[in-house]
């Protein structure tokens, strides 16, 4: 019976990642946006529209616009809890981790991304309705998509990223020192990781504002990477390589149009 509890928790969680992942493709051709967030026809038309017209927008709501990023949230982030959800696992062997605290550490995790989620949608509308990105989400200019791009790597050399990336990479060592029991338990330490792994990648979710956050390719790449930057054996060696390359992106974007105008 624990086997098919466990088998049946770990399929309902891989099951609720594709569902995310499939409404967000039906949701980029809904919107007429490609796999590189780059609108058709219809997609360039609603880009364009100015959100302050008498006309209902879901993209210029709240509520809206905050059921996509929380959509969103679980494509992304809820793969990365891999590692965790595995590292709780090992708890329930070697100390008194139970299978209602592994459902309170997702728990926990979820309702900070949640929360996160809400606030980056309050993000995106202030840059809508200020003139700093389009309908879909997109930079309309060079110079904002350039200093959030070296604004993320170089957050990826702060102290404050160290820290919340040594949490992420190594929950373990939070599962032992915060070691708490049962549902209640496993909700408090969610809350506590979910927070540092806000911490840790709020930057790639912003980074959604430079292609389009209906890129699916920028969502492929930013998870596959925060991924990785989780991993035990890795994770600790590609973080400041990745903000040399996103500095140096930044940088080009803001130097093509001298180039290119030259």
């Amino acid at each position: 019976m624990p086997h098919l509890v466990r088998s049946t928790l770990w399929l309902a969680f891989f099951g609720a990642i594709l569902a995310s992942w499939w409404v967000m493709y039906s949701m980029s051709l809904d919107m007429d946006v490609d796999l590189f967030g780059r609108p058709g026809e219809m997609g360039a038309r609603m880009a364009a529209m100015d959100p302050r017209m008498p006309m209902y927008m879901p993209m210029a709501n709240f509520v809206p616009l905050f059921a996509m990023w929380a959509i969103m949230m679980a494509a992304m982030m809820l793969p990365t809890l891999v590692p965790t959800l595995r590292s709780y696992e090992d708890l329930m062997v070697s100390a008194d981790g139970t299978r209602a605290g592994w459902l309170g550490v997702l728990a926990g995790y979820s309702i900070v991304w949640v929360a996160f989620a809400a606030l980056i949608t309050g993000v995106q509308l202030a840059l809508l309705f200020g003139g700093v990105i389009d309908m879909l989400g997109i930079s309309k200019t060079t110079t904002f998509a350039g200093v959030l791009l070296i604004a993320v790597g170089l957050f990826q050399f702060t102290r404050a990223k160290e820290i919340c990336h040594g949490v992420c990479h190594s929950p373990m060592t939070y599962f032992l020192g915060h070691w708490r029991t049962g549902f209640a338990g496993g909700l408090r330490m969610g809350l506590g990781l979910g927070a540092f792994c806000v911490g840790c990648c709020w930057g790639f979710m912003a980074l959604g504002f430079v292609g389009g956050v209906m890129s699916l390719l920028w969502m492929g790449l930013a998870t596959l990477f925060m991924v990785i930057e989780k991993l035990p054996q890795i994770g600790h060696v590609v973080t400041k390589p990745m903000g040399v390359v996103l500095t140096l992106a930044g940088l080009a974007v803001l130097a093509w149009p001298f180039v290119n105008g030259g």
